[in-house]
């Protein structure tokens, strides 16, 4: 009997997966145990293994598609077996095979409507790819390239493109043989979880049934639309245009307005569009034969009339645009959620770092790893930590977590945005044990290797911008973490010892708590006994 595969969950925040690439296509045999695709989340891409048996016998969204948790993605069954019902709830397809032959001719009368509900691309021997889920936050995917063209052959293990999540971008791979009859959207453009993105089968084959099947419902919108825009362009055609003739020339609506803006008239253009249309970039370069004497005669009326002759500069309004990515996305809701769901406050301190930098050098003699200032400050924490566990918790709205482990985030900046992978249990762990492993933290961020395991259950977060000369700052708290430490540069300054003023080094950090969880008293408690043992760094070692 036939069986559907949904999206599994695959870390605990993800509500939706992409499917970087299929493994295994329609007809092929699949066994319990078999890698069947690839799913990329918002932060690494995942095998995802079958634990079902049976004949592939649909495959719903393409590469690079997202899908919600829990949606159908496939199904296994045995060969010819009829697994409509699974997806729509429709009666059989051999109790509509007698149909089929008025359903063509209803068709050729009302159009491809007709089709729509009836072709599957099985029918065709098609393979629609559609957009995967990758990540647990992602709602869309952007194709950042095509590897393929529309028309080419391709095989099921090729990887036809890149799509990019708001962690990283991930190979699309092909789960069919044939030819690339359809490509959905141009690179750079996003597509939603589920949408198609590509149509694979024979060459010649006509996917309008499937297409259409997609867009029916909008249909009656699209029937209006026309008419709108036509009217529209009735409309506006007298104001976009600079002359009669212009509005005979073919540009866009975009190249019309900024010919009007800079008096230039259409007609002495060349387009470089299909048929010769007009657009932005060709406006942009046409540089008018007349310009010059143009402006010489702007200027006589000024030298005519002696006034102050400044020199002639023309400027253009340029900017560019770049779309938002998957990362970014991610960064800016979660980001947004936090700083507005939980109430922040912040507490500074100031910690001579004298003893701790000659630790440091002494350290650094005999250690197999070098130690940076950053490891000491997050040994330290984890220390503290132990020893004030309000401030290592979480609100869960009804109750509030209080963690009895230290599980340190590190916030690190890469190319796309910020990623925080976590050092567990370093409050046990030596300085040059969580010096190699940010290290190693930090190569796979740059790289975006970085998996799940390797972000998730942090219960504490350090930001450290003192290497970019920042003398201090404050962070939003990393959700669900009750606080982030903010640390900044350590700087030169005269400062008293002892009744006398001497030059010292001083860094000062900044405790972000959310309120429902920790106090005033409870965070400036933890400060103090962060600053001790920053201080005297031969408590760490103990």
């Amino acid at each position: 009997m036939a069986e559907v595969v949904r999206m599994p969950k695959m870390s605990d925040t993800m509500t939706e997966g992409v499917i970087a690439k299929w493994h295994k296509k329609v007809g092929d045999k699949v066994n319990s145990g078999d890698l069947v695709a690839e799913i990329e989340t918002d932060k690494a891409t995942m095998d995802f293994e079958s634990y079902q048996e049976g004949t592939l016998l649909y495959i719903g969204p393409k590469e690079g598609e997202a899908v919600a948790i829990d949606a159908v993605i496939a199904v296994l069954g045995e060969p010819g077996e009829d697994f409509q019902a699974l997806l729509s709830g429709d009666a059989p397809a051999a109790e509509k095979a007698p149909e089929k032959t008025e359903e063509k001719k209803a068709e050729e009368v009302s159009g491809p409507e007709s089709s729509a509900s009836t072709v599957t691309p099985e029918e065709l021997g098609c393979t629609v790819i559609t957009m995967p889920l990758l990540s647990d936050t992602m709602k869309e995917g952007v194709i950042a390239q095509w590897n393929f063209k529309v028309g080419d052959t391709i095989k099921s293990d090729d990887a036809i493109a890149d799509v990019e999540t708001d962690k990283a971008t991930m190979e699309v791979t092909a789960y069919a043989d044939g030819t690339l009859l359809y490509v959905g959207l141009e690179a750079g453009q996003a597509a939603k979880v589920n949408d198609i993105i590509a149509i694979v089968g024979p060459a010649g084959t006509d996917i309008t049934p499937l297409l259409n099947q997609k867009s029916a419902p909008a249909k009656a919108e699209t029937a209006e639309a026309p008419k709108a825009d036509s009217a529209a362009a009735v409309t506006a055609a007298p104001v976009a245009s600079t002359s009669s003739d212009d509005a005979r020339v073919k540009a866009s609506p975009l190249a019309r307005k900024i010919a009007q803006e800079k008096g230039i008239n259409l007609s002495d253009i060349k387009g470089s569009a299909d048929g010769g249309r007009i657009v932005k970039k060709d406006v942009e370069s046409f540089v008018p034969a007349a310009a010059q004497p143009v402006e010489t005669k702007a200027a006589a009326p000024a030298t005519e009339a002696k006034a102050i002759t400044l020199p002639t500069f023309v400027g253009e309004e340029r900017y560019t645009e770049k779309p938002v990515n998957q990362m970014r996305k991610t960064i800016a809701r979660r980001l947004a959620e936090s700083l507005f769901t939980a109430p922040h406050f912040y507490l500074t301190v100031s910690i001579d770092m004298d003893n701790a930098m000659a630790a440091r050098a002494q350290i650094n003699e005999v250690a197999p790893v070098k130690v940076s200032f950053n490891d000491i400050v997050v040994k330290a924490v984890a220390v503290a930590l132990k020893k004030h566990p309000a401030v290592n918790s979480s609100w869960q709205g009804d109750k509030i977590r209080f963690n009895e482990h230290t599980n340190i985030g590190v916030a690190m900046a890469v190319e796309d945005g910020l990623l925080v992978p976590v050092v567990r249990f370093a409050d046990g762990k030596s300085l040059s044990h969580i010096s190699a492993e940010v290290k190693d933290f930090a190569q796979k961020a740059k790289a975006k290797k970085l998996q799940p395991a390797d972000w998730e259950g942090s219960t504490f977060t350090v930001s450290n911008l003192g290497m970019f000369g920042i003398d201090e700052f404050t962070s939003i708290i990393n959700s669900p973490d009750g606080a982030i430490l903010s640390v900044g540069a350590i700087q030169a300054v005269p400062v008293v010892k002892n009744g006398a003023v001497v030059p010292g080094n001083v860094m000062k950090v900044t405790l972000g708590c959310d309120h429902r969880v920790v106090d005033g008293a409870t965070g400036a408690a933890f400060l103090q006994t962060l600053k001790s043992l920053v201080e005297n760094p031969v408590r760490l070692l103990a």
